[in-house]
């Protein structure tokens, strides 16, 4: 019997969508990129879990910061906050691009700048050896950083489906969240 939590359908849409627009759409089959997407939309849903926190507790909300709070990190920390900013820019340039271009009267140099940043960031992150087993491994990380571009688009065609099926069920969140 299927689950109703609201969680588990949008996991299983996220999961759905993300897998046919990579696979059918763009002709990327790679499971394990593919389901580490899908679960960092359901994971963003969360609008606390966006951003990472501080050494102090407080919610970093620019990617500048982030990047600045990633120099004073070590071992873990430091891969973990990698991930953390390849997976802000990565959603903010897949999801809502055109919100790096609203802000601050921001152009498209500003995506640019968070692929370029999202990327590097995963390749740092990729080059340092998980101790965590709940980390994602070094070799996907090193995939997302080469194809993120590609990955942006992706998940701007997520974002085109999760809006067509918004629209036919008649508002905000449709049918995945009841």
């Amino acid at each position: 019997m299927a689950s109703k939590r609201p969680t588990d359908r949008l996991s299983r849409f996220f999961s759905g969508v993300a897998e046919h627009t990579f696979q059918t759409e763009l002709g990327v089959v790679d499971p394990p990129l593919v389901d580490y997407l899908s679960r960092l939309l359901l994971r963003f849903v969360r609008h606390d879990l966006v951003a990472p926190l501080d050494s102090s507790g407080r919610r970093l909300s620019d990617l500048e910061e982030m990047l600045r709070e990633a120099t004073f990190r070590l071992g873990d920390a430091q891969r973990k906050i990698h991930c953390q900013i390849g997976d802000f820019a990565l959603f903010w340039a897949g999801i809502f691009p055109e919100s790096l271009r609203a802000r601050s009267g921001m152009d498209e140099t500003t995506f640019q700048q968070y692929c370029a940043h999202g990327s590097r960031a995963y390749r740092v992150a990729s080059r340092m050896e998980p101790h965590d087993s709940a980390q994602p491994s070094s070799d996907l990380l090193d995939r997302l950083a080469e194809r993120f571009e590609l990955c942006a688009l992706g998940l701007r065609e997520v974002r085109r489906e999760w809006e067509r099926n918004d629209d036919a069920e008649g508002g905000v969140g449709g049918s995945l969240l009841k």
